[in-house]
């Protein structure tokens, strides 16, 4: 049991939460952000004392109970929740074998058809599994690179050209820290994944920058973010993601989008037209 990652991850989920997204009275002023310590308590069915003594790295090992009543309580996400688990010392969902990599058809149906915005799917690990072909005209022809090579968080850390490894992204450093705590909690889901450990230990060779956010133990995972991204045919193009879960598959549908009648929407309109020939829609 990390006693004190999981007083940091209690903490920072805590006071991220709006009273008010939880059904709780604003009342009266708050000293801090988020929620009170016997909120998250009274939520979670659990006593204030036992949470309070989680929060200070005091408490003793939380049983399962426990467990599932604080990741309701801060309403977290799959990730998040087996994160949680991991820190306290609990196997949550582990898996033998490796990560799920095929792609459900309503997801690919789905993917496909988001025609003016460009989508991927993605595992835990951040390999691409599908895409489709506004998103290859965007990024890269994802069909042309060989099975390893497919992965996004691969690609950040160890591609030999620095001004390539992110795809001209203007806030590179806050996907490297939403990519590695997905790898995170895939470790923890598929500890005996051969895959997955030949990638970790690949990257912690490779990369002084990924050994160290990976031994920090840092964990925060983005589900909305504004980007811009730089693209070598039309220039920047100021976009919004969003990161959507497929429920029961460890995967994520990762969606980029932007405000129609934009300047951004109309070169997504552009590479939409050049590259529709020459990009697939799926692997």
């Amino acid at each position: 049991m990390d006693k004190h990652g999981l007083a940091r991850f209690l903490r920072s989920k805590r006071e991220s939460i709006d009273p008010a997204d939880v059904g709780l009275p604003l009342g009266r002023r708050r000293r801090t952000p988020g929620l009170r310590r016997e909120e998250v308590a009274q939520l979670a069915y659990v006593s204030v004392d036992h949470y309070t003594r989680l929060e200070q790295a005091r408490g003793r090992h939380p049983s399962r109970r426990v467990l599932d009543g604080i990741a309701r309580a801060l309403r977290l996400s799959d990730q998040e929740r087996a994160h949680l688990f991991h820190l306290a010392g609990e196997l949550e969902e582990s898996r033998s074998g490796e990560p799920v990599s095929e792609v459900r058809p309503s997801t690919l149906s789905l993917v496909n058809r988001l025609t003016d915005a460009a989508a991927i799917v993605v595992d835990d690990t951040c390999r691409v599994l599908a895409w489709n072909p506004l998103a290859a005209a965007l990024f890269e022809d994802f069909s042309a690179l060989a099975g390893q090579e497919r992965n996004v968080i691969r690609r950040y850390f160890l591609h030999p050209d620095p001004e390539r490894r992110h795809y001209g992204m203007s806030s590179p450093e806050r996907f490297a820290v939403t990519a590695v705590s997905y790898l995170r909690v895939a470790a923890t889901r598929y500890p005996d994944s051969h895959e997955l450990n030949s990638l970790i230990a690949e990257l912690v060779a490779g990369s002084e920058d990924f050994a160290r956010l990976w031994n920090s133990q840092r964990f925060h995972i983005e589900r909305h973010l504004h980007q811009t991204v730089r693209h070598p045919r039309v220039g920047p193009i100021e976009l919004d993601f969003d990161v959507l879960t497929v429920p029961d598959q460890e995967q994520q549908v990762v969606i980029f989008t932007a405000e129609p009648g934009s300047t951004a929407y109309e070169s997504l309109q552009f590479l939409k037209v050049v590259g529709a020939e020459r990009t697939p829609a799926d692997a």
